[in-house]
């Protein structure tokens, strides 16, 4: 599995392999990973050197206290990152918007109907992919305009979905 992983504003991408390998950047790195206390104290051994973090989760961040040094992280894995890139891509705030399958997928839900107003943020399809479900929201204030699909269709990557006006 692939993540992104911003430290303090630096951007790394890791690799994770199941083999104790990871990548960073390319690099192959050697780790070992314990949690010593639930969800708070860790201990890591990278390439044989040795590690405690704390770790606290705040929203979407991560507070690291490692070595006496504070470190802010934020994590994204390939799905969130392709689901955030789908809906940065649709668009201005007025016009016509579509919404498009992000990834193939199986359309589990279509909580929206043809000329209902939806308010940004609400969901308008819910599509299963890899065995998770993914709520695809609209990205701004509008009306169905058109819906392209129904529950129980099978979709390709940037199939319209649905179309806001």
């Amino acid at each position: 599995m692939k993540y992104q992983a911003t430290v303090n504003g630096r951007t790394f991408e890791i690799e994770i392999n199941a083999d104790g390998q990871i990548l960073v950047d390319d690099e192959p790195r050697s780790i070992d990973f314990r949690e010593l206390r639930e969800g708070e104290l860790y201990s890591l051994l990278v390439d044989h050197l040795s590690y405690e973090a704390v770790v606290e989760e705040r929203d979407d961040l991560y507070h690291v206290l490692m070595a006496g040094d504070l470190y802010e992280v934020k994590v994204t894995d390939e799905r969130s990152r392709r689901l955030a890139s789908a809906f940065m891509a649709l668009g201005d705030a007025s016009g016509e918007v579509a919404i498009r399958a992000p990834m193939p997928g199986l359309i589990v839900r279509m909580p929206i109907q043809e000329g209902q107003a939806v308010a940004k943020g609400d969901t308008v399809v819910i599509l299963e992919s890899m065995k998770m479900e993914n709520e695809l929201k609209a990205p701004r204030d509008g009306t169905i305009h058109r819906v392209s699909v129904r529950a129980g269709d099978s979709v390709e990557q940037n199939k319209v979905l649905v179309t806001i006006t």
